[in-house]
C-alpha cells in the first residue's frame, strides 16, 4: 500500500521554510480553531491585534495575528478544515517561529450521553486518514496531547468544567462514515469522531513542537438518525465563546512555562 511508503527524510522537495522564514517577535505559543464565527467573535476580543503574517491557499486566506493576552503575546489564526489544509497552516505556523499550537474545534459523538458542547480531551487518534502516514509510520493509532495533557485537565478542574477522554477517530470523509464503521470505532474505545487530530499529533511529532488539541462536542452520531445538535457555526455562540476562553488560558499557561524554562 502506497499509504504506507513513510520517508523519514524531514527535507521534501517543497518545503514550509521555503514560504516562510522565521518571523522576528513571533509567539511561541499559536491558538486555532475551526469556525469562521468563532474566530471572528475571539479575534474581537482583541481590538490592538497586529496582523504579522498571512497564509493562502487557492481558495482562501488565512492571516496570522500578534495579540496580547493579560501579559502574555499569543498568536491567533483560522484553521482550514480538514487534515491537509490543517497541517499546511500547522507547518507554516511553526515556520514562522511558534513552538506549540492550541487547536480546537468540533467532533460528531459516538456516545449519546457526551453532551452538546462537552469538552473532549483525546488520548489518541486512529488514524482512518491520508496526511498522517507522511508523518509517522504505518500505524492504527497514534498519541495525542503529549505534552500539555496535564495542564489542560488542571485547567479545567479549577474551572470545575468538565471534560471527557478517549480515543478520537480521524477520517478525511464526512460522508462515508457509516453506521458499521462508527460501531468498530466505538468497540476500540472512540468516544468521538474528527477530521484533523491524528494528522495533527504526527505533524507536531515529526516537526519536534507541541500540539494541544481538543474538542467541543457538536453532532450526535449514535442515535438511530444523525442530530446536528450545534453544529452550525451559528448554533450556540456564547458557550462557543465560552470553549475559546478556555484555549486561550490554555494557551496563555503553556507560553508562562516556556518563559519561565527559557528564563
Amino acid at each position: 500500500m502506497l499509504l504506507h511508503e513513510f520517508d523519514p527524510a524531514e527535507t521534501a522537495i517543497f518545503n514550509p521554510e521555503m514560504v516562510f522564514a522565521p518571523l522576528a517577535g513571533m509567539p511561541k505559543v499559536a491558538v486555532s480553531c475551526f469556525s469562521c464565527v468563532t474566530f471572528a467573535r475571539m479575534l474581537a476580543l482583541f481590538p490592538e491585534a497586529e496582523q504579522i503574517a498571512v497564509m493562502k491557499c487557492a481558495s482562501q486566506t488565512f492571516p496570522v495575528y500578534r495579540v496580547r493576552y493579560r501579559e502574555v503575546e499569543l498568536a491567533l489564526y483560522m484553521s482550514g478544515v480538514g487534515a491537509p489544509l490543517c497541517v499546511g497552516n500547522q507547518e507554516e505556523i511553526y515556520a514562522l517561529g511558534a513552538e506549540c499550537l492550541v487547536l480546537f474545534g468540533t467532533c460528531g459523538v459516538l456516545d449519546r450521553e457526551i453532551g452538546d458542547c462537552a469538552i473532549i480531551l483525546p488520548t489518541a487518534a486512529m488514524r482512518d486518514e491520508g496526511t498522517s502516514y507522511h508523518y509517522a509510520p504505518p500505524g492504527d493509532e497514534i498519541a495525542v496531547n503529549v505534552h500539555h495533557a496535564k495542564l489542560f485537565r488542571e485547567l479545567l478542574e479549577e474551572l470545575r468544567v468538565s471534560c471527557v477522554t478517549g480515543k478520537t477517530w480521524t477520517t478525511d470523509s464526512m460522508y462515508r462514515e457509516t453506521r458499521e464503521k462508527a460501531e468498530r470505532r466505538k468497540a476500540a474505545g472512540c468516544v468521538c469522531v474528527d477530521m484533523e487530530c491524528a494528522s495533527v499529533a504526527a505533524v507536531a511529532r515529526f516537526r519536534g513542537r507541541e500540539a494541544l488539541h481538543f474538542f467541543y462536542a457538536a453532532d450526535n452520531l449514535d442515535a438511530e438518525e444523525w442530530d446536528e445538535r450545534s453544529l452550525s457555526n451559528h448554533a450556540n455562540v456564547e458557550e462557543k465563546d465560552r470553549i475559546a476562553a478556555i484555549a486561550l488560558e490554555a494557551a496563555r499557561r503553556i507560553a508562562l512555562g516556556k518563559a519561565d524554562s527559557h528564563a
